[in-house]
């Protein structure tokens, strides 16, 4: 039997070619797992900018009525209608009532019409773009009727009214956005509550709705409404957020506070 001898040369010259392809297989492999792999993608929602319409929590262009006693956290304002239509009384707010004539609620109304011409404009500009946003994430959940549902962030579209029979949970972060676009009315039945969850704030939530909204008795509701016409807040309902409305406001003894 023979054996056979390597020169020390003629090793290293084998070493080299076998680590070599041991090396571009391994490369070869792990370029393989990476373009294989799937990078997750986050899809973030841009929030409504209100600009000067984020300044308060009740803004209307034809007035707002009342049933004493109501509790109003934020700066109160109408536009172009007179002062005479803000129907209430100075220590119902806490904030400023403004007003575009001298009219409004006396003593603590303030005459500013460029102030509210601008905020209108701006709530309707904000409303414009609410209902502008395409490609929904969900298509009328529900077929209107969201009693029960937990919503996560996201655009909601509904071609129809929506409904609120029973409580819903509102579930994300703090930097989170919803955005319900409703074209027909939104109404919220008697004692039905949105609870917030998970870190979720209500300055990030926007109703935009095309048709009439009703809050009823004792409801407590989250976000800001944008309401193309009349937003009413039944006897005792409750609101974390804003009523930016295109005509009135009318009230009975509500809590509205603004959200930070």
């Amino acid at each position: 039997m023979k054996t056979y001898f390597l020169t020390p040369f003629l090793a290293l010259l084998l070493i080299g070619f076998f680590g070599s392809c041991s090396n571009d297989s391994s490369d070869a492999m792990a370029s393989n797992a990476a373009s294989t792999r799937v990078k997750p993608q986050i899809l973030r929602l841009n929030t409504v900018n209100l600009k000067t319409a984020s300044n308060f929590a009740i803004l209307s262009k034809s007035g707002i009525t009342n049933v004493y006693p109501s509790v109003i956290t934020g700066n109160v304002g109408t536009g172009p209608i007179t002062g005479a239509a803000i129907l209430l009384s100075c220590p119902e707010v806490t904030g400023t009532i403004f007003s575009v004539d001298a009219a409004g609620p006396l003593p603590c109304r303030v005459t500013d019409a460029s102030r509210l011409t601008t905020a209108v404009g701006d709530m309707q500009t904000a409303y414009t773009d609410a209902a502008g946003r395409s490609n929904p994430n969900f298509l009328n959940l529900g077929a209107g009727n969201i009693g029960g549902l937990t919503l996560t962030p996201g655009l909601y579209k509904w071609t129809t009214s929506v409904i609120l029979p029973t409580d819903i949970t509102i579930s994300g972060s703090a930097t989170s956005t919803w955005i319900f676009q409703v074209s027909g009315t939104l109404s919220a039945s008697a004692a039905v509550r949105i609870h917030l969850t998970n870190g979720a704030l209500a300055k990030n939530i926007f109703w935009q709705v095309s048709e009439g909204v009703t809050l009823g008795t004792t409801s407590h509701f989250e976000g800001t409404i944008l309401g193309k016409t009349l937003i009413a807040l039944n006897t005792g309902a409750t609101i974390n957020g804003r009523l930016l409305a295109q005509t009135a406001v009318t009230l009975q003894s509500n809590t509205v506070t603004k959200p930070n």
